[in-house]
């Protein structure tokens, strides 16, 4: 069961029936409650969503990355499937709700999210966090990958997780797997509920080891690093599902040519400022496009 974090260590007395009934309201709340009200919002949009608690994350990072809240507190993973494109970035741009402001993919996923947190938690506290943040230092407001690991979500396979490792001093980027969709997917947003704790009832589950031998993962990591424009390291394992064509063609399109390319697919055809797409370079850091 869940409960709120602990205010006040003083309640006086006029605020009792207040407490009383924060209390029932907390008691209502479960992981289920909270994993089954997202996914009757987002799974039908093409997204997955994972629960973790925020000790697990800060567990594994140092502190200087670690996310400001007490270790029991609620948060959830949201990662989009190869099927979101269709069910609802296209819909998205044909309701021309695309501003131009910023990346059609990235303001899709926001509205997508902040609708069903809106409509959902409205009680809540819910702190939204979007992989294509940075803080003004230019670190990411959630290490991505290291997220959907924690939560079980996907395998996030690094340079360390290879015995006898054969690149010497060379920095190879970490990717994750996804049991299902292999590299297909991407991880979009992590929500922490600020104001629910979880109990013993959730235990962190241990990520599916797609890629359990050396030669494999040292074929994932190089044709991720080295050759991550054509697609391969993503077929790692055989997915079930993979990006269309017209996914492939918006994704392989640099940034900043992909309002473009929107244009002469119908969208976009009212005046859009393009403003700074997010760089190719940023999403091979956080693990997929």
């Amino acid at each position: 069961m869940l409960t709120l974090h602990n205010q006040t260590t003083h309640i006086p007395q006029c605020t009792v029936l207040m407490c009383v009934l924060l209390a029932m309201a907390a008691s209502t709340v479960n992981v289920e409650n909270v994993i089954k009200l997202l996914q009757e919002s987002l799974c039908k949009l093409g997204f997955e969503v994972k629960p973790l608690k925020v000790g697990w994350y800060n567990h594994v990072l140092p502190a200087s990355l670690h996310l400001s809240y007490p270790e029991d507190t609620l948060a959830v993973v949201v990662l989009s499937t190869p099927s979101m494109f269709e069910l609802a970035f296209l819909p998205f741009l044909e309701e021309q709700s695309c501003q131009g402001l910023s990346d059609p993919i990235d303001q899709c996923v926001k509205h997508c999210v902040s609708s069903a947190v809106s409509r959902s938690f409205s009680d809540r506290t819910v702190a939204v966090r979007y992989d294509y943040e940075l803080f003004p230092s230019r670190k990411p407001k959630f290490l991505a990958q290291t997220a959907a690991h924690v939560s079980g979500a996907a395998f996030y396979y690094q340079q360390s997780d290879v015995p006898e490792q054969p690149w010497g001093e060379k920095k190879m980027y970490g990717v994750c797997v996804h049991p299902q969709f292999g590299g297909w997917f991407a991880i979009r947003a992590l929500l922490v509920f600020e104001d629910v704790t979880l109990g013993p009832e959730l235990q962190q589950p241990h990520p599916p080891d797609c890629v359990p031998s050396r030669e494999d993962r040292i074929r994932l990591l190089e044709a991720f690093n080295f050759h991550w424009q054509d697609w391969t390291y993503r077929n790692i394992i055989s997915p079930v599902q993979i990006y269309s064509e017209k996914q492939k063609d918006y994704f392989s399109t640099p940034p900043a040519q992909r309002i473009d390319l929107l244009k002469t697919w119908g969208f976009l055809q009212k005046d859009n400022s393009e403003g700074e797409p997010t760089s190719d370079t940023q999403r091979l850091a956080n693990g997929h496009g």
